[in-house]
C-alpha cells in the first residue's frame, strides 16, 4: 500500500476535560468517514497546557482518556495517535502519547523525553520541568503502510532523535505539539522542513487550535511536509482536521535520486541509540 490518508486534528481545548475527550471523538470519526487511516490529536488534547494543569488533569494509562481512545480507534477501524494527555505513574507526571490499532489495542506510549524548559527575556518562559518527568525510551509501530516515529513538540528541535527513527526504518514521524507565538512562527514550520528532508521523511505536526484567551497561546497551523520539504497542507489557527495524502513511492524515489544514506561517512560519524 503505497498510499494512505494522514489526518490531523487541530482540537480547540477547554478547560473540561469531558468536552475535550467528546470533541476529540466526533472529530476522529469525521476523519475516518473522509478516508483517513492514520489520525493523529494535538499534544496536550484533554487539558489546558500549562504546569499547573498538569496535575489536575493527569490520569493513569489506561484511564478514561485512553479508553475512548482506544474504542474509537476501534469504532473505525484506524490507527489513532492520541497526541498527549498529562499521564500519573508512581507519583510522577510524564506528557504521554498512545496509540492505539484498529482493533482497539495498545500499539505504542511514548513519554515526551526533551522537556520544554526554555527562557526568552520578554517574550516566554516556561518551565515543565517543574511539574514533568522526562521519559527515557524511543517509540515506533507498524501500519501496513509504514513505520511511523513518535515525538512530542520539543523534541521536534532534537535532529537525533528523528535520526534514530530513520535509522529504525521509519517513512512517517509524527510529533503532536503546540508551539507558542514567539517560537511558533520563528521555527514550527522550519524544523519540520529540516526533518523531513534530513532524513528523507513525511513529517506531521498535530497542534491545539489557537484560543488567545488561553494562558498558555497555541501556535495552530497543524502541518505535512514531505521528504522533499515541501509542505503538503497546512491549517490556519481554528478547530479543523487537515488531511494529506501520503505517497510513500514518492519516499522511495526521493531517496533514490539523493541516496544520502549510502553516502554517509559512518568511518567518520554516527549517531546512535543508548537504549531502546
Amino acid at each position: 500500500m503505497a498510499t494512505f490518508r494522514l489526518a490531523l486534528i487541530q482540537l480547540h481545548i477547554s478547560s473540561i476535560k469531558s468536552e475535550n475527550v467528546t470533541r476529540a471523538c466526533s472529530l476522529i470519526r469525521e476523519a475516518a468517514a473522509q478516508g483517513a487511516k492514520i489520525v493523529s490529536l494535538p499534544e496536550c488534547f484533554n487539558s489546558p497546557y500549562g504546569v499547573k494543569y498538569f496535575p489536575e488533569y493527569a490520569e493513569k494509562i489506561p484511564g478514561e482518556s485512553t479508553q475512548k481512545l482506544s474504542e474509537v480507534a476501534k469504532e473505525c477501524s484506524i490507527y489513532l495517535i492520541g497526541g498527549s494527555i498529562p499521564e500519573e505513574d508512581a507519583g510522577k507526571l510524564y506528557n504521554t502519547c498512545t496509540v492505539f490499532g484498529p482493533d482497539g489495542t495498545l500499539l505504542a506510549k511514548y513519554r515526551k523525553i526533551h522537556l520544554f524548559d526554555i527562557d526568552v527575556p520578554g517574550k516566554i518562559t516556561f518551565q515543565e520541568s517543574k511539574t514533568l518527568s522526562p521519559g527515557d525510551s524511543f517509540s515506533t509501530f507498524d501500519t501496513p503502510y509504514c513505520r511511523v516515529g513518535l515525538g512530542i513538540c520539543y523534541d521536534m528541535r532534537f535532529a537525533e532523535l528523528a535520526q534514530i527513527y530513520t535509522q529504525r526504518g521509519c517513512q512517517l514521524l509524527v510529533y503532536p505539539g503546540a508551539f507558542n507565538l514567539t517560537t511558533g512562527p520563528a521555527h514550527w514550520e522550519l524544523l519540520q522542513r529540516c526533518r523531513a528532508v534530513d532524513n528523507q521523511v513525511y513529517v506531521a505536526t498535530a497542534s491545539p487550535a489557537r484560543d488567545d484567551k488561553a494562558s498558555y497561546v497555541a501556535w495552530g497551523h497543524s502541518t505535512v511536509v514531505n521528504p522533499w520539504g515541501e509542505v503538503l497542507a497546512k491549517a490556519g489557527t481554528e478547530e479543523t482536521i487537515v488531511y494529506s495524502d501520503i505517497d510513500l513511492k514518492k519516499l522511495g524515489e526521493i531517496r533514490q535520486q539523493i541516496p544520502i544514506f549510502r553516502q554517509k561517512r559512518s568511518d567518520l560519524y554516527a549517531v546512535e541509540m543508548k537504549k531502546p
